[in-house]
C-alpha cells in the first residue's frame, strides 16, 4: 500500500510535528508540505526524509514569513499530485486536509484543530492585527470569509477524521458536520522521566503569544511575592510580559529541550492558563511527576485529573489563578501517581490505536 503524509508546514518542531514524526515512523510514506525550513529540521527524523514542498517554498522569505502567503494556501495544497497513492493521511491544523484525492483513495485526517484564525479566533485575530477597520481590514475580512467557505467545503474531502481531543472532536462536528474519533497525541515519556524530589518554584513554559495567557500567570505571581515563578519561552509578547514581572518572577526566554525537561522535573507545579485543543506540555510535566494547575476548559480537562494529578481554575483571570495556587499549596500530590497517569499517553499507545483505526477504516473503505 502506497501512503502519502500531508502536513501544513515544516518550519519549526512543535506538538503537531511530534505527531507527524510518530505517523512517519508508523507508516513508511512520502511527505508533502507547503513549505519547510531545513535549518530547523536538523537532528530530527525529517532531516533525512524526502519532502515535497509547494510553490510557496520558492516565494521570497517563505521559510520565515510563510504566514504572509496565507491567501495562497488553499491553491497551493490543491496542487500536490497524490493520484498514485492508496492512502493519504493528512496532519492538519490549517489547510492540509484540503488536498485533492480521487474516489479510489482513502483520506484520513488527523485534525489538531480546525483553523482557529478563521473560526474561533477570528475576532481576536482581527483585533490583535489591527484589522478591525480600514482598507486592510476590509480585505482581511473578505479573505477570511472566503477561507471559511473553502475550509467548510473541503472538509468533505476527508473519508475519516481523527481528533486529538474530545474538545476538538466537538468543534469538527460543529464546523464541518463530521464525526471524529479521538486519539490523543503521543508523548515521549522515555525522555520526560519521573523526578520525585521537587524544589520550591512554579514553572510555566510556552510561546509568548496572546492566547497562551503567560501575561496573566506572570501578573498573578507578581501579586504573590513569596512564591517563585520560572518562565521559559519567547515570542512577540516578551517585552509586555517582562514589564509585568516582579523580582520573584524569573524569565529565562527560549531554552533547549534538556533545560526545559530539567525544570519540568524540579518544579513543584506547572502552571497552564491557555485554552488549548490538547496541550502537550501539561502531559510532559505529569510525565516528570509534576502536578499541573490548569485552566479548566479545553484539552486540559482530558489530560489532568483534579485533586490527583493537578487542579483547575475556572476563569482566565488573575484572581481565579491566585485562588487555585492557594488551594494547591494546601494539598499533597504523589509524583508516582501523576507519572502513572501520564503513561496512558505513551507513543506506543498512540501508534497502536492509530494503526488499528487505519486498518479498520481502510477495510470498510475497500468493502464499499
Amino acid at each position: 500500500m502506497q501512503v502519502a503524509l500531508v502536513h501544513d508546514w515544516l518550519t519549526t518542531i512543535g506538538g503537531a510535528e511530534k505527531v507527524l514524526e510518530s505517523l512517519a515512523g508508523t507508516f513508511p510514506s512520502d511527505l508533502f508540505t507547503l513549505v519547510k525550513d531545513p535549518k530547523n529540521l536538523i537532528g530530527t527524523p525529517f532531516e533525512s526524509m524526502k519532502i515535497k514542498t509547494s510553490f510557496i517554498q520558492k516565494l521570497p522569505k517563505a521559510k520565515k514569513k510563510y504566514r504572509s502567503y496565507l491567501p495562497l494556501f488553499p491553491l497551493a495544497i490543491e496542487q500536490f499530485d497524490l493520484s498514485s497513492y492508496d492512502l493519504v493521511i493528512s496532519s492538519s491544523h490549517s489547510t492540509a486536509k484540503g488536498v485533492l484525492t480521487h474516489a479510489d483513495q482513502m483520506h484520513i485526517c488527523y485534525c489538531h484543530t480546525p483553523m482557529r484564525y478563521a473560526w474561533d479566533l477570528y475576532q481576536q485575530y482581527l483585533r490583535e492585527s489591527n484589522l478591525k477597520s480600514g482598507l486592510k481590514g476590509v480585505l482581511a475580512k473578505f479573505f477570511l470569509h472566503y477561507l471559511r467557505m473553502w475550509d467548510a467545503q473541503s472538509s468533505g474531502r476527508v473519508n475519516a477524521y481523527v481528533a486529538n481531543s474530545r474538545y476538538v472532536a466537538r468543534r469538527i462536528k460543529k464546523l464541518y458536520n463530521q464525526e471524529a474519533s479521538v486519539i490523543h497525541p503521543p508523548v515521549n515519556l522515555d525522555y520526560f522521566e519521573l523526578e520525585e524530589n521537587k524544589e520550591n518554584f512554579y514553572l510555566t513554559a510556552s510561546r509568548m503569544v496572546p492566547y497562551k495567557k503567560i501575561d496573566l500567570i506572570v501578573e498573578a505571581f507578581s501579586l504573590m511575592p513569596d512564591k517563585k515563578l520560572v518562565v521559559i519561552g519567547d515570542g512577540p509578547e516578551m517585552e509586555k510580559i517582562k514589564k509585568k514581572a516582579k523580582i520573584n518572577v524569573e524569565i529565562l526566554g527560549f531554552q533547549d529541550d534538556e533545560t526545559l525537561r530539567s525544570y519540568l522535573q524540579k518544579a513543584k507545579g506547572f502552571v497552564f492558563a491557555a485554552l488549548e485543543d490538547f496541550g502537550i506540555l501539561p502531559v510532559e510535566a505529569q510525565g516528570c511527576g509534576t502536578p499541573v494547575i490548569a485552566f479548566g476548559k479545553g484539552g486540559a480537562l482530558e489530560t489532568v485529573i483534579e485533586n490527583q494529578t493537578g487542579l483547575f481554575f475556572p476563569e482566565q483571570t488573575v484572581v481565579s489563578l491566585i485562588d487555585s495556587i492557594k488551594t494547591f499549596e494546601g494539598k499533597t500530590f504523589d509524583p508516582k501517581v501523576i507519572r502513572s497517569h501520564a503513561e496512558t499517553f505513551r507513543e506506543e499507545v498512540f501508534k497502536e490505536k492509530f494503526q488499528a483505526f487505519v486498518r479498520d477504516k481502510y477495510e470498510e473503505f475497500l468493502m464499499g
